[in-house]
């Protein structure tokens, strides 16, 4: 029987997006708190040390998507949904997903699913090229079916391969688990979530070769043999290191929830530190500064010193127009972690002020802030600003050719570091930075100019 024109597209469609499974981050916003990835690296480092990865050199990053998912891209990056932290009851939970992501990592899988996909990519080639043929000759129907069925082998190739990879980075994640003393419950417990999920959706359970992942139960069930031989097994979390996780979860809810849904899982009633914590989100996202405030200083209360309780505060403050009482909180918290997130807000707040007597502190906070963490660029953006004011075109332009370069703006990131170069001195390191991303720009402007051209 002829394939449908509307089944072929979408066999099409499903092997192209598999393909390309990892560009969706792409499109997606990372999320950055100083607490929340201060928490990504302590739990994580235990599980890259058991992977043989370097700590130091592993990146775990939030992404804002709801949906439960997490995946490993090139280099050593994690990315994990925001969907996914708030779905996890506890940090056990979270540990397994990431000691997964970590057994995809060391097993190369970004490498060999790249390989996987040019196999499929040449099967699906093939036997377009039969199809044309067979059309050519005048069997239309049969030219169809053949490039239908190609297309099926093509995906049914990846998919196989990808369940493989699945199936290995469990095994390796578990081992993870074993090897850092970390029990492997509460990653079972997220499987059992996973699959009651899909229960509820009707995802069936039934047919192992249609999906990219091994059936949860089938997961669940291998895992479970792994993971009740481990002297680890009944090992529990650290209960301050479960209660920062609370924290996390519970800021991100304010963060990303609708504040009527925040007061359904955190009622005014409920005067736990995550519930205040994510109250103070949903009354300020409400423009109710004081009831923001109010929960925040119930925190501070207890514990005046907290570096992420006095950088909440100092953010409401700013964010509703009162920069200098944003000031006194911010050099607190600022203070207390050296976080350069924290420094970049800090600095904003001073810039904030007007006051010229404020300048010469944000230049130094901005600078720290960019020296320990280049990629940020919102604290480029500040720098500019200041160095703007100081009047220093030059190096303004720089921060602002540095913060268009992280914001994927090649246009603007060019003409503003040809600019820094006509000022700075030749040679200089400020010179060769500038110098740098001329290039660069140059380099994606090509390409997307040719990209342009082809389309």
């Amino acid at each position: 029987m002829p394939i449908p024109a509307a089944r072929l597209r979408l066999l099409v469609a499903t092997l192209v997006s598999v393909t390309l499974g990892a560009q969706p981050v792409l499109a997606q916003s990372v999320l950055r708190d100083a607490e929340t990835e201060a928490f990504f690296r302590e739990l994580s480092r235990p599980l890259a040390t058991a992977a043989k990865l370097d700590p130091r050199s592993v990146q775990v990053l939030l992404i804002g998507d709801p949906a439960i998912n997490a995946f490993a891209a090139e280099g050593q990056n994690v990315f994990i949904n925001s969907g996914t932290i708030v779905a996890a009851d506890n940090a056990n939970q979270l540990q397994g997903v990431v000691a997964h992501e970590f057994g995809h990592i060391a097993n190369g899988d970004s490498i060999s699913s790249d390989a996987a996909a040019s196999a499929a990519g040449k099967i699906s080639i093939l036997s377009l090229l039969l199809g044309v043929a067979a059309v050519a000759a005048g069997a239309g129907a049969a030219g169809l079916g053949i490039l239908g069925a190609g297309q099926q082998a093509a995906l049914g190739k990846y998919l196989a391969f990808s369940r493989d990879q699945e199936a290995k980075a469990d095994n390796s994640g578990a081992a993870y688990m074993r090897a850092a003393g970390i029990s492997g419950r509460g990653e079972l417990d997220f499987f059992k979530k996973l699959l009651n999920e899909e229960t509820r959706l009707a995802i069936p359970q039934d047919d192992p070769y249609s999906r990219d992942h091994p059936l949860s139960e089938d997961r669940i069930e291998a895992l479970q043999a792994v993971f009740e031989t481990s002297p680890a097994w009944n090992s529990r979390t650290d209960p301050a290191f479960e209660a920062r996780f609370q924290r996390i979860r519970a800021k991100l809810i304010g963060f990303v929830e609708p504040p009527g849904r925040v007061f359904q899982v955190y009622p005014p009633s409920d005067t736990s530190v995550p519930a205040r914590y994510a109250r103070v989100y949903a009354w300020h996202k409400q423009a109710f500064t004081d009831k923001a405030l109010g929960e925040v200083d119930a925190l501070l209360q207890a514990a005046p010193g907290d570096p992420y309780f006095n950088e909440i505060k100092g953010q409401v403050l700013l964010e509703s127009g009162r920069a200098a009482d944003a000031i006194p909180p911010l050099r607190i918290a600022y203070a207390a972690s050296q976080n350069p997130l924290i420094a970049a807000l800090l600095g904003h707040a001073l810039i904030s002020t007007e006051e010229p007597k404020d300048n010469a502190e944000a230049k130094t906070i901005l600078r720290q802030a960019v020296a320990r963490d280049n990629q940020n660029p919102f604290a480029w953006y500040q720098l500019g600003v200041v160095y703007e004011r100081a009047g220093d075109e030059p190096r303004a332009a720089l921060a602002m050719a540095e913060q268009a370069n992280l914001s994927g703006e090649p246009a603007r990131a060019l003409t503003s570091a040809q600019r820094a170069m006509q000022g700075l001195a030749t040679g200089s390191p400020d010179w060769l930075r500038a110098q740098d991303i001329v290039l660069v720009s140059q380099g994606q402007l090509k390409k997307k100019g040719k990209g342009g051209r082809r389309g």
